[in-house]
């Protein structure tokens, strides 16, 4: 079995997030630098996104469905802005990541219209508890890191998108408006 087959089918690792400008990436690579990690695998600063759901393995022939049912997701108003103004270690998991320390509604709406658009697919991850964040670092096994400059980025995301995690490269297949 290889990593984009499953039995006898073959499949995408997929996810939906919100990207990561460029000249944003740039700003939160920069400022992550300047923590000064000791530990962890920093995530490549073309791999920044704010995960909105994961699907994990989509048969190739259900891409198609998936992306159909995605089309239908809207939420009402303007383009989503978020604050990503919190750094936070996931011990269990061991990633360093930066969050809203407040979610904004919209957001959480968006989330909630993805899964439950997801739920005739039957992915499982669809069932876990959101937690907004952008993810910094892998296997991070320290405290908090002491920050200079507190964290103050805002992601602004008129778009959605479907992305494939492909040998540890994130790939848009599909995106679609919010507004």
């Amino acid at each position: 079995m290889t990593d984009e087959t499953r039995g006898d089918q073959p499949f995408k690792r997929l996810f939906f997030a919100l990207d990561c400008p460029p000249a944003q990436r740039k700003a939160i690579a920069q400022w992550r630098s300047e923590l000064g990690l000791r530990t962890g695998k920093p995530v490549p600063a073309d791999n920044f996104h704010l995960t909105l759901l994961f699907l994990g393995a989509v048969p190739l022939a259900q891409i198609g469905e998936v992306c159909e049912a995605a089309a239908k997701v809207r939420i009402p108003g303007e383009a989503l802005r978020i604050s990503l103004d919190r750094l936070q270690v996931w011990r269990r998991a061991g990633v360093l990541s930066l969050a809203p320390e407040q979610a904004p509604q919209a957001l959480l709406r968006l989330v909630y219209a993805l899964e439950q658009a997801m739920l005739p697919f039957g992915f499982e991850e669809a069932t876990r508890e959101y937690r907004p964040h952008l993810t910094l670092a892998r296997d991070y096994r320290a405290p908090e890191p002491e920050s200079a400059t507190p964290p103050e980025f805002f992601l602004r995301a008129e778009r959605f998108a479907l992305f494939e995690s492909h040998k540890g490269r994130y790939r848009a297949l599909a995106d679609w408006p919010l507004i």
